[in-house]
């Protein structure tokens, strides 16, 4: 079966994006740091990205085999869509609540279970690729998150956009499944455990 990973990067105080992050400034005031040590090859789209350290390569690597994408609505729109592609021709799931009408391989649903379903039919028995904040806590809450992927940037931006804002009161216990620590940044992957403890 498909997982479903979020994979973000973050500041050491759990900010993905600066203040201020928008249209013009899709990663804040600052935010930018946080990707640093990726380049692109043409345009900013995820498929011509790059890295020229081994820690960074091995993430983008594993990025690039996932058989769907999972995003919310913001996200998506402040990337542009992507396009219509973001890597290899892989369907795009769009958790949203003002839905719009399916194109090419962007697909729009309101419901995070029914997004999480189709994403994982979607992918073939690939990892499902999971972009956005907001996207994130509400496929936690459905209990559709199965593993986290993050990479934390030595950086304290200070304000902005948390990863894990808002969550309720309760725990959520994480295994740690790798960690790999590169020039810039530190891979952590994790699982999210469900009742196993």
């Amino acid at each position: 079966m498909s997982r479903i990973v979020l994979c973000m990067w973050m500041s050491l105080d759990g900010f993905i994006a600066g203040p201020e992050d928008g249209p013009d400034q899709g990663l804040g005031i600052g935010g930018e740091r946080l990707h640093d040590f990726v380049t692109f090859s043409g345009d900013d789209h995820p498929s011509t990205a790059h890295s020229h350290d081994e820690v960074g390569a091995a993430v983008m690597a594993d990025l690039m085999t996932s058989g769907a994408v999972l995003t919310g609505r913001r996200t998506f729109d402040l990337a542009g869509g992507w396009g219509g592609d973001h890597h290899d021709g892989v369907p795009i799931i769009v958790l949203t609540r003002s839905p719009g009408p399916a194109s090419g391989l962007v697909r729009y649903v309101a419901d995070a279970r029914e997004a999480a379903a189709a994403a994982r039919e979607a992918a073939g028995g690939k990892d499902v690729l999971l972009h956005g904040a907001s996207a994130a806590r509400a496929f936690l809450a459905a209990g559709e998150l199965d593993e986290m992927a993050l990479q934390i940037v030595p950086v304290l931006l200070g304000q902005g956009r948390r990863l894990f804002d808002e969550l309720p009161p309760e725990i959520v216990e994480l295994e740690l499944v790798d960690s790999m620590d590169g020039p810039g940044q530190v891979h952590l992957r994790y699982r999210v455990l469900r009742g196993e403890r």
